[in-house]
């Protein structure tokens, strides 16, 4: 006697145990969680040395490098945005507004990044992941341009631009002086600078209360453009490259979560996972 085909009831039932799983499997993924200190401490310090490594292990391309400068330079021209050289002989008069800034673009890029990711994890450990998700793809996404367009940045064009650093004789910038060798000076486009201090600038805004700190949020991108202009560090265009280089890591992270970073529910400093909704038949 032939087996009777299954029932369209319990057809139901297994679709309905797959799609249960799989949203069980969504809800899992897209939890909140309290992060692990030693591990986000060590994945920070592997992450920004592998970074660096890569970075300087590009190829220094010289002389393509300078071609692409002076196309750029030459593009700006025509758009109408070519103002760099008259802010950086502007600024580059006025010997104490200069020299903190070749500090500031050799430091702060770094340390305020930092700064940012710790609070993000003591402060709002329920949207830490999602906010480093957008930081990680925003780097990767960079490195890729680095090896594609090797960049000079203005102040290694002959016609014009002062390079602040040797100038006023600072440590303003690893790819000037005796720390030239170690970094790899034609990685200019896309500018992390503008990357990473609007990923900052953002996440302040979002997630603090106090109002002056939300204003600082905003002027610490405006700022950091004024000093890789200032220092003929990068072209505007790298800063748009930054900018686009953010866009695609905050695409990123919503692909995976399913929302912004800021939008996550927040979790009290010491909580724990909380558990998976029980899966549905």
């Amino acid at each position: 006697m032939a087996d009777s085909p299954p029932s369209t009831g319990a057809s139901a039932v297994r679709a309905g145990d797959a799609s249960a799983t799989a949203r069980g499997w969504m809800h899992r993924r897209r939890l909140p969680h309290k992060p692990r200190v030693w591990f986000e401490i060590l994945l920070i310090a592997v992450g920004y040395w592998l970074y660096s490594m890569i970075r300087n292990a590009v190829p220094e391309q010289r002389a393509q490098a300078l071609r692409n400068a002076r196309w750029v330079w030459h593009a700006e021209h025509h758009l109408g945005i070519a103002v760099e050289q008259s802010v950086n002989h502007a600024v580059n008069s006025v010997t104490w507004v200069i020299v903190p800034m070749n500090y500031y673009y050799a430091t702060l890029h770094f340390v305020i990044t930092v700064g940012v990711l710790v609070w993000l994890f003591v402060a709002h450990p329920g949207r830490y992941a999602a906010a480093r998700l957008v930081l990680a793809a925003t780097t990767v996404v960079a490195l890729l341009g680095y090896y594609l367009y090797p960049l000079a940045p203005p102040r290694l064009l002959s016609g014009g631009f002062i390079d602040t650093v040797a100038v006023h004789h600072t440590w303003g910038s690893v790819s000037s002086g005796d720390l030239k060798s170690v970094s790899n000076q034609y990685a200019a486009m896309p500018s992390m600078h503008i990357g990473w201090s609007l990923w900052c600038g953002l996440t302040i805004f979002a997630l603090a209360k106090a109002p002056w700190a939300r204003i600082l949020g905003l002027c610490y991108p405006v700022f950091t453009l004024l000093v890789i202009v200032s220092t003929a560090n990068h072209f505007w265009l790298d800063a748009i490259g930054g900018v686009l280089c953010l866009a695609f890591g905050y695409a990123v992270s919503y692909a995976w979560y399913g929302t912004m970073p800021y939008r996550l529910p927040r979790l009290a400093a010491g909580a724990r996972r909380p558990p998976a909704e029980p899966l549905r038949a």
